[in-house]
């Protein structure tokens, strides 16, 4: 199936329409269905999965991937970045949101094929260099192993990453992982400049048996990680999930594309979830 997909995706050329993107994703919100690349602003580009981002970030100097969700969406992945006309070899840099294998579970094969230095920070780095997560990790045997990278450089909170002419900054937000990173950045449009945050998953989310009420101060990190993530100057806030800021209803137009109140909005709806979730283990 894939076979075809990648041929499909190299005929054509540029990145989709949002119909084109809507059309193949119609029923569909997997992790691993391809979708075709679609831009989202100045060289800021969506070249992931119907269910999972992963955002391509160009310059003339080599690019940045952000995320590259599953080992069998790869190929897809791979194909869209040479659909929109850059080479493989262009992409120097591999980061993610969080280490789970919905998310850098590409990341290897994407490593293969672009010779990219992959990006991580020390909570995760274990998890990129195995394939499996932390035992401290929420989702502690949730999924199956995926396959391992080799992480080139190690990411501290606030570190400014820079590839030629792009400068990306990571942020530590632990919570849905250990080594969970919001980015953020800054991409013209000729003179429209916008800031955009890549905010990481904050849903509550565990395997069975795991009570976020055992663990104090995973807890004070999420929270204090989701209260980060609502004080950041964001236009555009991103999701790797995009169903989390409404991203594709945002590109077709059914809602504002710039939305400077996404980030607080969406700590707001994380800090609730949570909450949520401490009360129900309570009532356990």
């Amino acid at each position: 199936m894939f076979g075809s997909i990648v041929a499909a995706a190299l005929a054509a050329a540029g990145p989709a329409s949002i119909a084109e993107h809507q059309a193949a994703c119609a029923g569909k919100d997997g992790w691993s269905d391809p979708a075709p690349p679609v831009k989202i602003h100045g060289n800021v580009y969506n070249v992931g999965t119907c269910g999972i981002v992963s955002l391509l970030i160009t310059s003339k100097r080599g690019h940045i991937l952000l995320d590259a969700a599953t080992a069998e969406a790869a190929p897809s992945i791979a194909a869209n970045i040479e659909r929109l006309g850059f080479k493989l070899t262009d992409v120097k840099l591999i980061g993610g949101s969080h280490e789970h294998y919905d998310h850098i579970g590409g990341v290897a094969e994407l490593q293969r094929l672009t010779g990219a230095t992959v990006m991580a920070r020390p909570a995760g780095f274990v998890a990129y260099e195995t394939g499996v997560v932390a035992k401290e990790d929420p989702q502690f045997g949730l999924h199956e192993p995926f396959p391992d990278s080799k992480v080139g450089l190690m990411l501290a909170d606030g570190f400014v990453v820079r590839q030629g002419p792009l400068s990306v900054t990571a942020w530590a937000t632990p919570g849905h992982a250990p080594g969970s990173t919001t980015w953020s950045w800054r991409s013209c449009e000729g003179k429209k400049c916008l800031k955009f945050v890549y905010a990481d998953s904050i849903s509550a989310v565990s395997s069975d048996g795991y009570k976020f009420s055992a663990h104090h101060r995973y807890v004070s990190a999420f929270r204090d990680s989701m209260r980060r993530i609502g004080r950041m100057r964001c236009d555009v806030l991103i999701t790797p999930h995009p169903g989390a800021s409404n991203l594709y209803d945002r590109l077709a137009g059914k809602a504002p594309l710039v939305d400077r109140n996404g980030c607080k909005a969406y700590s707001e709806r994380g800090l609730k979830g949570l909450a949520d979730r401490l009360a129900k283990e309570q009532v356990k």
